[in-house]
Formats: structure tokens, sequence, C-alpha cells
């Protein structure tokens, strides 16, 4: 059995949700911090300020509103804003592309165009297929929430085995911060924790009214410290392509590379596939991986859980 899926789709209800003021609010605030007067070509008057990074005042100057305007915005009352404005504040405050969509849906709540998520996302058959069909390289597609919802068994075998977590468990944010064996499989767990988080952030600012993410939300803050204190950065990054290192305890060290596809059909799930370039250590390691199948999992790369 080469691919795997989780067919879990019962409704949630009753949970609480994120609130999509506070995240406008601080989201602005924690952008602001970060920009001194001298990174936007203004003075600096004094040596002492009583905020870090930019004034109000400032970044209202930058953007061409009225401080006023802007002091109701980062209080989180966007209604109405206009997406004019919304450019305007984030050119000043150098949001990136990412960032910039970000700060849209946060202010702009009635522009989304998906409804509330009340279950978990399904794979098409075709797509389960598609994973089996390309078993010398790990590939997985995963959803909202860094849930990972299907994957073959060479994926398996390089990060772990999925099957034998339980279908809440088969989640990137709860493997990285709730199981200890993951530090020990990502030697840079620092940069793929903020990524995780990063990417947590995004799917707040769609889907504040999601009750399976408030609950992740809430559970890895009460449990990580190290959550909580990424989460309070506000830092967002959406997955695309880049190299990782990884400590395999029977493949040991290789590093590999990825690309990640948005999927038709579901623009929220998404397709990961991983290689290492030819002729390298990493790419003979990816192989022997591959051929082991779920053989190399028996004796875990990150611990499993019932």
């Amino acid at each position: 059995m080469a691919t795997h899926t989780d067919h879990e789709s019962g409704p949630v209800t009753g949970e609480p949700t994120l609130d999509p003021r506070a995240e406008l609010s601080e989201f602005l605030r924690s952008r602001r911090a970060r920009l001194q007067p001298s990174d936007v070509g203004l003075p600096e008057y004094g040596r002492r300020r009583r905020v870090p990074g930019l004034r109000r005042e400032e970044l209202a100057q930058l953007a061409g509103v009225s401080v006023a305007y802007y002091t109701r915005l980062e209080q989180g009352n966007g209604r109405n804003v206009s997406r004019e404005v919304l450019d305007a504040i984030s050119a000043a405050l150098r949001l990136s592309e990412t960032e910039h969509a970000h700060l849209l849906h946060l202010a702009r709540p009635g522009s989304r165009r998906h409804p509330a998520p009340v279950k978990r996302q399904q794979v098409r058959p075709v797509l389960r297929e598609m994973l089996s069909a390309i078993e010398s390289v790990p590939a997985y597609i995963w959803g909202r929430r860094t849930d990972v919802l299907a994957w073959n068994q060479t994926a398996s075998a390089l990060f772990g085995d999925w099957a034998a977590r339980s279908p809440q468990d088969r989640n990137w944010a709860r493997i990285v911060f709730l199981d200890p064996g993951a530090r020990d499989l990502f030697p840079d767990w620092k940069a793929k924790a903020a990524d995780v988080v990063g990417q947590l952030r995004l799917d707040a600012g769609q889907h504040s009214d999601d009750p399976l993410l408030t609950e992740l939300v809430g559970e890895l803050s009460v449990k990580s410290d190290d959550f909580r204190a990424l989460w309070a950065a506000h830092d967002v990054k959406r997955k695309t392509h880049g190299s990782m290192r990884l400590r395999h305890p029977l493949a040991g060290e290789l590093t590999v590379h990825y690309e990640t596809f948005r999927l038709p059909g579901d623009q929220e799930q998404a397709l990961s596939i991983y290689h290492s370039p030819p002729g390298t250590k990493s790419e003979e390691a990816l192989r022997l991986l591959a051929s082991w199948g779920s053989d190399a999992t028996r004796d875990g790369t990150v611990a499993a859980h019932d």
C-alpha cells in the first residue's frame, strides 16, 4: 500500500474563533515596530523613543493618510477601508507579497471567497494514485492548518510513519512543536518551526472562524513556549520552494530540495515534492529510503502517536 489519506470528515461546531480585529491590530503594530525612521528616510529626533519602530504619525505620513484614520485601522477597525489605502499602508510598512495578501484578508474579511471550514479536507482519488506513481521521491499533500492529508511510502520513510498517527496528529505544527523527535530530524529546527507558524498565520488571516484552527493554536500555545513566542511575532510565510537539512536515523544526514504546487480544484491543498541533486550522497540516501519503504519507519524518524 503506497498511498495513504485521512478520511475523517465529521463537522466541528461550538468552538471559539480567532478575533480578526485583534489579529489586524497586532499584525500592524508588529510590522510598524520592526521599522526605524532611518529605514524609510525619515529623520530621528532625539535618541530615545517611547515605542519601538515607527510612530503611528510617521507611518500615516508615509502612507498618505490621516493619523486618526490609521489609528482606527490599527485598533482593528478595518470596515470600509479601500484597497488603495491598504496598498499604501502595505508599501509604507514594506510588506512582502505574502504579508500584503495577509493584510488584505485581515482588513477586508468580507472579501474572503471561502466559507468557514467545518470539516477536514478530502483528497481526490486520482491524486492519491499520482502519489503512488512517484514513489521514487518523497511526496505528500497537505492542506489547511498544516494538516498532512495524503502521502506516499517514500515520504513516510523520510519524515516518519504518518499512518501510525491519529488523524489529528498528522499535522506539521503538532509534530514540530509537540514531538521531541522533530528536533532530531530537523537540524535547523528553529527555521522549520518559524515556517510552520508562518503558514498557520496565513490560515488564521483567511479563516479566523475555523474552529479546528482555533483549537490547534490554543493547544500549541498551552503546551509550547516556543510556539507562543513565534505566534506572538505575527510573521507570515507561504511554503513555496527551498531546501532543508535532515538527520535521518537510518539514512544519516541529507539535504533535500522541495517544490510546492497548489492543486486545481482546491487551492487550499498543496503537493510538496522533495528531491536531491543527482550524484550526491543525499540522492543515494533517498534511493535507499524509497527501496526500504515502510521498513525505514520501524525504528522511527519522528515518534509516532496512536
